[in-house]
């Protein structure tokens, strides 16, 4: 009788697994300082920021990407108005550098997209480079006539829609309307990111 024998498979450091969770306040130091890496110091002072400022992320909808303990990536969303339309805008996505090979990104941007669908919102907008984001289904069909508060590129301006005909025909100014934190929790940020 031939017995079958496991084969033995050594696993890489690069190949471990990570792990997708809620973000939690012990996430900030690492997020900030991931934040930084990817995206320069001078990251607040982007368009996409203005709709970030002084607000909490949409609930459930803060996710952080962990291997070994480590926070190694990071997606947001939050509520705003597009044109008068309830949706949601996400960003920003960032993976350390040293694990992109591990489809962190793509892993985080499925899971937000789906835990959004789950939680009934309409449709998602972002800002960022669509050969990246088509694949997850975001086009710039429907924000042809939307508005950032800042300086930004058009072609950049994508969504998806959770819900038919959730974007159709808006225009103007995608603004802020998510639950703005308290002053002290606003300070503690800006400390924590200028340490």
């Amino acid at each position: 009788m031939t017995a079958f024998r496991k084969p033995q498979v050594a696993l890489t450091s690069k190949a471990a697994p990570f792990a997708i969770r809620a973000e939690r306040a012990a996430d900030v130091a690492a997020r900030e300082a991931l934040l930084d890496a990817s995206f320069g110091e001078n990251r607040h002072d982007r368009t996409c920021q203005r709709l970030r400022d002084g607000r909490a992320p949409a609930a459930g909808l803060a996710l952080s990407a962990v291997r070994e303990g480590t926070l190694v990536g990071t997606v947001r969303l939050w509520h705003v108005s597009a044109g008068g339309r309830p949706a949601l805008v996400l960003g920003p996505l960032a993976v350390d550098p040293a694990f992109r090979e591990l489809g962190i990104g793509a892993a985080l941007m499925q899971q937000a997209l789906a835990a959004a669908r789950a939680r009934g919102h309409a449709a998602v907008i972002l800002l960022g480079d669509a050969p990246y984001y088509v694949r997850f289904g975001f086009s710039p069909e429907k924000t042809g006539a939307l508005m950032l508060p800042g300086p930004f590129e058009r072609d950049r301006l994508l969504a998806i829609e959770f819900q038919a005909g959730a974007l159709d025909g808006v225009e103007g100014m995608i603004v802020p309307t998510g639950a703005v934190l308290p002053k002290r929790r606003v300070v503690r940020a800006l400390q924590a990111h200028a340490a």
